[in-house]
């Protein structure tokens, strides 16, 4: 890592993901990208790496929540993450129905 006036540079959006956004399946599907969902629908965000568009932040792969709304072609995610509550906004490439 470079240094920068006083500090270390951050490794970035993408940065330390080689193991996590490993692809396992195939490209996404024109299904997957038009899937709908409904408010109170219970979710797992799971990133697509090949989809770049809607792409929540590498710390939300993998956490479960309730779609609380639409913005677009995107939902809104409410989940917990620690003690705090926050609203992902993603596309449903990056989504993954629960039962």
């Amino acid at each position: 890592m470079a240094k920068i006036s006083g500090g270390v540079r951050k490794p970035g959006k993408r940065g330390r993901t080689r193991a996590k956004f490993k692809k396992t399946s195939a490209k996404v599907t024109v299904n997957k990208e038009v899937e709908e969902f409904k408010n109170g629908e219970k979710v797992q965000i799971v990133i697509d790496s090949s989809y770049h568009s809607g792409l929540p932040d590498k710390g939300f792969h993998g956490l479960t929540g309730y779609i609380s709304g639409k913005r677009g072609k995107a939902y809104e995610v409410e989940l917990k993450k620690g003690n705090k509550e926050m609203i992902v906004v993603t596309t449903p490439a990056h989504l993954k129905r629960l039962k």
